[in-house]
């Protein structure tokens, strides 16, 4: 995909559609730009990318639950249909997802696919620079850049598209960050079940305010990615990080011998706050700055697939590119009221979630935390929560003032160079 050289000066015409960061959002929408489609628009794109360096983030991971093929297939990286998920104590519970599949997506490979199509696209355009404002004008926006060689340049948009990450949040009652540190490791012997996730292991360390638990993507019987996280208010120290992977792999999954292969860290925040969608006339946010994230969970993939959908289809039909909500009203108060009872410490958070999978068969829980159940299956899941607790936050919540929140800069635990590789296998 050609640099682009049209519309980037200072008296151009312009482009039709600016998307500004080339994470999951922008490549996401994109892609479903990209060429022509009959009998509908074929706008002209410019997706501007960060150079390397501060402002591009590590490569990561990405889940979500799909039944059927979807548009990105050729990125997943392994899919299950089985999860698991562990109490403190007791035996853990397993359930069965079909029709729906559990895919990983390792960002890398999302980029390397997204982009080797767009290469073929004759109407989108990549542009590598950093973005310095995005202005709201007459008619459209004004994008200002800074080039690789320090150059200040200006993009003509009718319609900016941008997914860049929040420096703040809106002012919310109830945030808790989702923070996590993973490693992606390979065992001297087979130590993982491939054919199941562990969703939720609540056999780790439960911190003072908040919850923990362990996260196992098992790609073999000797590979996964193994995470620590926890949903808390703060952050913790880097080398706390590392130290609460190495108890989990060690103490609760007694992985043995093993090879840590890459690590990942990352901090999503889980929230109430109404988050714009629109900043301009012309202006418009998407992904996780446009309220893709799902405030109870943290997954954010599906929800900025609806929103990009939707959009594209907006833009080629001529009309104004407003991204959707990506969550449903009644989502989101539900998703207020459980984060409200997690915060106050009235629900505990491993109890909680550990008699939800318990009652609640699995796909159906996946399609809860996906917002395509009913309004009587979402109240069937309701009544299996602890409803004490759960009605005094409800009732709380309209009195609670909104607070501003700075988001924490993403915690960068040690990464020391990956492990030497493990000694053969001894066989008879």
């Amino acid at each position: 995909m050609p640099e682009a050289d049209v519309a980037v000066t200072g008296t151009g015409t312009g482009v039709d559609v600016a998307v500004v960061g080339a994470g999951a959002a922008g490549l996401s929408l994109a892609h479903r730009l990209a060429g022509d489609l009959p009998g509908l628009r074929t706008p002209s794109v410019v997706l501007v990318d960060a150079p390397p360096g501060p402002l591009r983030p590590p490569p990561r991971t990405w889940c979500h639950w799909t039944a059927g093929p979807g548009r990105f297939d050729a990125a997943v990286r392994a899919e299950w249909q089985r999860l698991r998920v562990r109490p403190r104590s007791g035996a853990p519970v397993e359930g069965d997802i079909a029709p729906l599949r559990y895919r990983m997506i390792r960002s890398d490979d999302f980029e390397r696919v997204v982009l080797a199509d767009l290469a073929r696209s004759p109407n989108v355009r990549r542009l590598e620079a950093t973005v310095e404002a995005v202005e709201d004008v007459p008619g459209g926006a004004h994008v200002h850049l800074r080039d690789s060689a320090g150059r200040m340049r200006l993009l003509r948009a009718r319609w900016v598209l941008d997914s860049r990450p929040l420096g703040s949040l809106p002012a919310a009652r109830t945030v808790l960050l989702q923070h996590f540190h993973g490693w992606f490791v390979r065992t001297a012997r087979p130590a993982f079940d491939p054919a199941a996730v562990e969703l939720m292991d609540f056999r780790t360390p439960q911190p003072a305010h908040g919850l923990s638990f362990g996260y196992v993507l098992p790609t073999g019987p000797c590979e996964a990615l193994v995470e620590y996280t926890e949903f808390s208010a703060r952050t913790l120290a880097p080398d706390r990080y590392e130290a609460a992977v190495r108890h989990y792999a060690d103490e609760v999954l007694r992985l043995g011998d093993r090879q840590v292969l890459a690590r990942e860290t990352g901090v999503i925040p889980m929230t109430d706050a109404p988050v714009a969608r629109q900043t301009g006339a012309s202006v418009f946010r998407i992904g996780a700055a446009g309220g893709a994230t799902r405030p109870a969970t943290g997954y954010t993939f599906a929800g900025l697939q609806r929103q990009t959908r939707a959009v594209a289809d907006a833009l080629r039909r001529g009309r104004p590119p407003v991204p959707p909500a990506a969550h449903r009203a009644r989502s989101r108060a539900m998703d207020a009221v459980l984060l409200r009872a997690l915060d106050s410490g009235r629900a505990d958070g491993p109890e909680l979630f550990g008699r939800l999978f318990t009652r609640v068969p699995m796909a159906r829980l996946l399609r809860f935390l996906d917002g395509s159940t009913r309004l009587h299956e979402d109240l069937g899941i309701g009544l299996r929560t602890p409803v004490g607790p759960m009605l005094r936050s409800a009732l709380e919540l309209p009195r609670l003032p909104r607070r501003p929140f700075d988001l924490p800069v993403p915690p960068h635990a040690p990464a020391p160079p990956a492990d030497p590789p493990l000694p053969p296998t001894e066989t008879a």
